[in-house]
C-alpha cells in the first residue's frame, strides 16, 4: 500500500518529516518498506497485513498516525449540494442474495461532465501506480485510496429500466469485464445487474457495457459490502485480481460505504459540476449492533508484564477508535488493579474482538521498548518428551557411525511416493497443494531419504550417509495417521583412499554392520531375506527385534528404480519404526548391569566349518548362543570361502569364538570341552563339518 504524505496530512496534522514516521510506524506493527520521491510529493511502501484492511486507505492510516502521536483524526464531512429530486426516484436496488451481499448503496448524479482529470488528482493516482482515465472514473479510484473502500461508476443512462439486481450469476451467464476478456460465471458468484443482464463481477471488476466514458452524462455511483470469501473465490476462479478484490477479500467496513459515496460525489460535482440527487438509496439488510469489549489493568499486566498509564490506555484507544469508558468502582483511583475499560468495537476492526486484541493495540502504540524484558514465572517444571532419552542415545549412535542428521518436508511428490508406497496404505492427498511436486504426505521417509541423497550428488558431494528421524503419513479408515521412522540412506566410499589404505566402495555389508551397531542399543537385531520390490533382489531384507516383531526393511536400491529417479550411484537405504526401537532401547537400558572388566585373559578359537549352500551365519551363532556356555564371549565370522576343492553345494566359513571367565583363568581342558559341545551342537543341528587341514 502507497502512502502519499501529503495526503495522509489532510487527515491529522502531524508534523514528523517522511523518514520519522517511517520509522514510528514500522514500530508500531505497520511495516513501511521504504520512502520515495514524486511528484505529489513523498511516498511511503507499507507492507499491510492481511488482517488490517483498514489500513488500506489513507484514513485508516492516518487514525495509525493519531494514536502513534496522540493526535485527533479530522473528521471527514464532504458537503453537497444536492438537488429537489430523490435519488430514489431515479433508482431501485435489489438484493436477491443477502448471504452474499451485506449493504449496498447508490448516488444519482446527472449532466455531469465527463473529462481529463487535473492535475493534482493525476499525479495523485500515478503516485500510488494508478493510470488517469478520466475525471469520474479516477474519483472512484481516489476515494477508495482515500478511504478503503472500493467504488465503481455505472452509465446510468445504460441500465435497463435503471434499477440495480444482486443476485448470483446465472448458468451459463458471460460478461466482458472493463479489461475486454469475456468471462464465463457459475451460480456462487456474485453479480451487480440490471433488469436483463450481468453488468459486473461484484467486489472484484465491473462490466464494459455499462462502463463510464466520455459521452455519458449520468452517473450512478455503487459502493457496497460484499462476502469477502465469495469475493476470494470469485477472483480466484477467474484468475482476475484486482485493487478492489484484494480491500473486499480482507473484509471492507460496511459503515463507510455510504460516506464513500458522498465523498465521491462531492469529488466529482466538483471536477465535472452535474447535479446531484438527493438522499441515497441505501439497502443494508444485514445491520448487527457494534459488540462491546473489555479491557482490564489486571490482564494486562498479566500479559505485558508492566503497567501502562490510564491517559495512554485511553488516547491511544480513543484515536484508533475504541471509544474507551472507564467502568470499575475506583475511578479516582489512578493505576488501580481494578480498572477497567468497556470498548465499542468499530466496523473497520473486525480482527479486534477481544480483551487481548486491546492490549495488542494499547502495547504497540505505548511502545514494546517501554516494557521490560521479563519472563514470565514458570506454572510447571518442564518434562521431557516419552523416549526422549532413548532417541538421543540412538541419534548418538548413530552420528558416531559416521552419519549426518536431515529434516526434510513431508511435502513429497505423488509419483515418487507411489514407488515406495506398500500395498494397501492409502496416501494422505493434500487438499490444496502449493505445487505439483508436493501434493501427498509421504508414506515413507526413504522417498525424502532419496531426494536429499539426489540433490547432494547433483551438486558434486559423491560420499554420503544421512540419516532422518522422522515421520511418514497415511490414511486409515479416513483419518490420518503418523508414524514415526528412523532412515538411512548411503552411497559412494565407505573408505577414502590414503598412503595405508586403497579406497572401498560403501557395500550392504557396511549398511548391514551400521545397523547392527544400532542394533545393539536395543538388544540385537533379527534379519531375513526379502523385502519391497524396489530394493535389489539379493541384497535386501526385512529386520526385526525381539518381541516387536516386523522393525523395518535395508537394502539396495534396485537399479531400475534408480535408473528412473536418475540416480548413478549404488544408493543403499533402511527404514526403521522408531517406537518400538526406543522401547527396545529403554527395555535394554533397564537390564544393564555394571560388570567389572576380567582379570584374566580371554581366548580364541577359529573353526572352519563346511556347511550347505543357504546356511546363514545367524543360525550359526544362534546355535553356539543356544548352548548357554557361560564363557561364551562373542561369535564373530572370520573368513568366508567358496570354489575351489569345495564340493559343489557347499562353501567354507570361518567364525571365529571368544571365551573369557571372570573368575579364572580358562584351562585347555575346559576350552578343548566347549569347543567339542559347539562342533556337536553344529553338526547335529546344521549339518556341519570341520574342513580338513
Amino acid at each position: 500500500m502507497k502512502i502519499v504524505y501529503n495526503w495522509l496530512k489532510e487527515f491529522v496534522d502531524a508534523t514528523a518529516p517522511p523518514a520519522e514516521l517511517r520509522s514510528r510506524l514500522s514500530l508500531a506493527g505497520v511495516a513501511v518498506d521504504s520512502v520515495e520521491e514524486s511528484a505529489a510529493g513523498p511516498v511511503l511502501d507499507a507492507e499491510i497485513t492481511a488482517n488490517r484492511p483498514d489500513c488500506l486507505g489513507h484514513y485508516g492510516m492516518a487514525r495509525e498516525v493519531a494514536a502513534i502521536y496522540r493526535l485527533p483524526v479530522k473528521a471527514l464531512q464532504p458537503k453537497l449540494k444536492e438537488a429537489a429530486i430523490k435519488a430514489s426516484d431515479a433508482t431501485r436496488v435489489e438484493i436477491e442474495a443477502p448471504e452474499l451481499c451485506g449493504r449496498y448503496t447508490a448516488r444519482i448524479m446527472r449532466g455531469v461532465k465527463i473529462q481529463p482529470s487535473p492535475d493534482w488528482l493525476r499525479q495523485r493516482l500515478e503516485a500510488i501506480g494508478q493510470n488517469s482515465i478520466n475525471n469520474v472514473v479516477d474519483v472512484t479510484n481516489y476515494v477508495m485510496f482515500e478511504l478503503g473502500q472500493p467504488m465503481h461508476a455505472f452509465d446510468l443512462d445504460k441500465l435497463s429500466e435503471r434499477r440495480i439486481v444482486v443476485r448470483r450469476a446465472r448458468a451459463g451467464e458471460k460478461i466482458r469485464t472493463l479489461d475486454g476478456v469475456e468471462r464465463a460465471l457459475t451460480k456462487d458468484m456474485c453479480v451487480i445487474a440490471d433488469a436483463s443482464r450481468a453488468l459486473a463481477i461484484a467486489g472484484v471488476m465491473g462490466g464494459s457495457e455499462s462502463e463510464i466514458g466520455f459521452a455519458s452524462r449520468n452517473v450512478l455511483l455503487e459502493s457496497a459490502w460484499f462476502d469477502p470469501i465469495t469475493v476470494r473465490r470469485t477472483s480466484k476462479a477467474l484468475g482476475l485480481r484486482t485493487e478492489a478484490s484484494y480491500r473486499f477479500e480482507r473484509g471492507a467496513d460496511p459503515e463507510m460505504a455510504e460516506l464513500a459515496t458522498r465523498r465521491a460525489a462531492e469529488l466529482i460535482q466538483q471536477l465535472g459540476g452535474g447535479e446531484i440527487l438527493s438522499g441515497v438509496v441505501d439497502v443494508y439488510p444485514g445491520r448487527a449492533p457494534a459488540p462491546s469489549i473489555e479491557l482490564s489493568r489486571k490482564e494486562l499486566l498479566r500479559v505485558m508484564g508492566a503497567d501502562v498509564p490510564d491517559r495512554d490506555i485511553e488516547e491511544i484507544l480513543a484515536a484508533l477508535g475504541f471509544h474507551p469508558s472507564r467502568t470499575d468502582a475506583h475511578r479516582g483511583t489512578p493505576g488501580s488493579l481494578l480498572a477497567v475499560w468497556q470498548c465499542t468495537q468499530p466496523s473497520w476492526r473486525r480482527d479486534a474482538s477481544r480483551g487481548i486484541d486491546l492490549i495488542e493495540e494499547v502495547a504497540r502504540h505505548y511502545g514494546y521498548d517501554k516494557f521490560p524484558p521479563r519472563l514470565p514465572p514458570a506454572k510447571q517444571p518442564a518434562h521431557r518428551l516419552p523416549h526422549a532419552e532413548a532417541q538421543d542415545r540412538l541419534r548418538e549412535r548413530v552420528v558416531a557411525l559416521g552419519y549426518q542428521e536431515i529434516v526434510a518436508i513431508p511435502l513429497v511428490d505423488a509419483r515418487r511416493d507411489e514407488i515406495f508406497r506398500a500395498e494397501g496404505v492409502a496416501p494422505a492427498v493434500i487438499g490444496n497443494p502449493l505445487a505439483e511436486d508436493a501434493s501427498v504426505m509421504r508414506s515413507t521417509g526413504i522417498v525424502s531419504m532419496l531426494g536429499a541423497l539426489e540433490w547432494n550428488l547433483n551438486h558434486g558431494q559423491r560420499n554420503l550417509r544421512l540419516f532422518e528421524i522422522g515421520k511418514t503419513y497415511e490414511l486409515r479408515d479416513g483419518e490420518p495417521v503418523e508414524t514415526a521412522v528412523l532412515t538411512l540412506g548411503a552411497t559412494g566410499l565407505a573408505r577414502e583412499k590414503t598412503i595405508h589404505e586403497a579406497e572401498r566402495e560403501f557395500t550392504f555389508a557396511d549398511l548391514k554392520g551400521d545397523l547392527d551397531g544400532i542394533g545393539k542399543l536395543a538388544g540385537r537385531f533379527g534379519w531375513q531375506s526379502g523385502g519391497p520390490a524396489w530394493l535389489a533382489g539379493g541384497l535386501a531384507s526385512r529386520i526385526s527385534a525381539g518381541n516387536s516383531g516386523a522393525l523395518g526393511v535395508a537394502g539396495q536400491l534396485a537399479r531400475r528404480v534408480a535408473d528412473q529417479l536418475k540416480l548413478r550411484q549404488e544408493i543403499f537405504v533402511a527404514e526403521l519404526r522408531l517406537e518400538p526401537l526406543l522401547a527396545g532401547i529403554e527395555a535394554a537400558r533397564a537390564t544393564e548391569k555394571f560388570t567389572l572388566i576380567p582379570r584374566f585373559p580371554a581366548v580364541e578359537r577359529d573353526f572352519s566349518l563346511v556347511l550347505t549352500d543357504g546356511v546363514k551365519f545367524a543360525q550359526v551363532a544362534d546355535t553356539i548362543r543356544a548352548l548357554a556356555i557361560p564363557e561364551l564371549r562373542s561369535v564373530e565370522p572370520a573368513d568366508l570361502f567358496r570354489g575351489g576343492k569345495m564340493p559343489v553345494g557347499k562353501f567354507s566359513l570361518m567364525i571365529r569364538v571368544t571365551f573369557q571367565s571372570g573368575e579364572t583363568t580358562l584351562t585347555d581342558a575346559r576350552i578343548a570341552e566347549c569347543s567339542s559341545q559347539i562342533v556337536a551342537a553344529l553338526e547335529s543341528k546344521l549339518g556341519a563339518t570341520l574342513r580338513a587341514s
